[in-house]
Formats: C-alpha cells, sequence, structure tokens
C-alpha cells in the first residue's frame, strides 16, 4: 500500500537537436572556385505556431489543419534557431558572415539574407507513413543609401521520409530536410551574391 501513496517522478522530455553538424573542419574540404563576398545573415522569422520548442506533427489523413506537439520530445531550440545556426554553419565554410547592425558592413557591397520558415513539422500522410515537411521563402536585399534593395526572393519546399513514426523519427527527417534546405539557399545565392 505504501508504493502506491508514493509520488511518482515526472518522466522528462526527450531533447533533440540537428545533431553535431559537419566534423570536419573547412581547411579539409575543397576551396571553394572563388572566395565569396560577406552576408548578413538576419534572424529567421517563423510562423508564431513554430516560436516554440515542441516538436510537432500533423495527421494529414485525419485533419491536416491542426498542429500537434509531441508529449514528451522537443527542440533544444526553436525550430528558427536550430535553423539559423545550421545556415550559420554551412555558409561559413565559404563566407564571412555578419549579424545585422555589426560596424563592419559596406553598404554597398554586403547582401543581407532573411528566411521566413513557414512549417517545420512531421507529416503524416498514413498512419504508418510520414515525412519532414518544411517550407521557407529567403529573400536576398542590398542595403543602400536610399533604404533597401530587393534583390531576389525563393521558396523552398523539402520533405524528407522518416524512419519511424515516433518523435525521433520526426526529428532525423526534419534535420534532413533542414539539411536540404541549408544547400538549396547555398546554390541560388552562389550566383546572386559571388
Amino acid at each position: 500500500m505504501t508504493g502506491c501513496a508514493l509520488p511518482r517522478s515526472p518522466v522528462r522530455a526527450t531533447v533533440y537537436d540537428f545533431g553535431p553538424g559537419s566534423l570536419s573542419s573547412p581547411a579539409s574540404q575543397p576551396a571553394p572556385r572563388a572566395p565569396l563576398g560577406p552576408l548578413v545573415i538576419g534572424e529567421i522569422e517563423a510562423n508564431p505556431a513554430l516560436d516554440s520548442t515542441a516538436i510537432l506533427y500533423r495527421l494529414a489523413y485525419a485533419d491536416a489543419q491542426q498542429l500537434r506537439p509531441y508529449a514528451q520530445a522537443r527542440w533544444s531550440m526553436t525550430p528558427a534557431q536550430l535553423l539559423r545556426q545550421r545556415l550559420r554553419a554551412y555558409l561559413g565554410q565559404s563566407r564571412a558572415l555578419l549579424n545585422p547592425g555589426d560596424s563592419t558592413l559596406n553598404i554597398a557591397t554586403t547582401h543581407t539574407l532573411r528566411i521566413e520558415l513557414e512549417e517545420f513539422s512531421q507529416l503524416f500522410e498514413a498512419p504508418n507513413q510520414s515525412v519532414g515537411l518544411l517550407r521557407l521563402r529567403a529573400t536576398l536585399a542590398q542595403p543602400s543609401p536610399s533604404g533597401e534593395k530587393w534583390v531576389a526572393q525563393h521558396s523552398v519546399i523539402v520533405k524528407r521520409p522518416a524512419t519511424s513514426t515516433d518523435a525521433a523519427g520526426g526529428v532525423r527527417a526534419l534535420t534532413a530536410a533542414a539539411d536540404a534546405a541549408v544547400q538549396e539557399i547555398e546554390q541560388w545565392l552562389q550566383p546572386l551574391a559571388p
């Protein structure tokens, strides 16, 4: 009887991130064809539903309009912060990256990259089949004395299959989707912000 009266210890949520990233130094990787110019990376704007550490999923086969959080799993930071961290790590291998407001900015030559994260969830297309879905819009601008000049905009939609139908599978799929999105952004930027 006394065993029933003892309080149960709370179950702690499992915390996930995108992993350690590249495990090799930029010096061990092939050099880019030509040095790329510096780039300002602003904070990533996110849909308000994504402004938490919850790992979210949708049941497209039942109610695709409802975002649901996993009860015992969460991100270590918001998805926007994780994506910005990954973007900086990847792009920083081939160019100098600056933050908005850095005093070293050369207004005439420095481009600014802005990202709007619109979707970042595990999408269940059937009870036993899901994908990590990432949707974002990237905008490249260049400051000028008369204000900011819009250069280009690019939409990215990436789906990556989940290896399991749980939070861990969703995390792996979303990490793969984030990596693919970052690579797509880098390819898009090369001719626009050399």
